[in-house]
């Protein structure tokens, strides 16, 4: 996913794992172990992941691709 690697894209990145997911910000948050406020500043583009976060981040898309829930 080379969009992710782009910190611009990322709010909007994250926003589209969740609908595609049918995630909450919370729901997400704890998938990747981080918390609710994490999720909702990642998508008001207010802060930008770590780089532990975001390769948490690549890591989840990559398994819910490989489970086909994600496009």
């Amino acid at each position: 996913m080379a969009m992710i690697r782009q910190p611009e894209n990322f709010p909007e990145t994250v926003k589209e794992v969740r609908r595609q997911l049918a995630l909450s910000q919370e729901e997400l948050a704890h998938a990747l172990g981080v918390s609710f406020a994490t999720v909702n500043r990642w998508e008001n583009g207010k802060t930008v992941p770590s780089k532990l976060a975001q390769r948490q981040f690549e890591q989840f898309c990559a398994q819910m691709k490989e489970q086909g829930k994600l496009v």
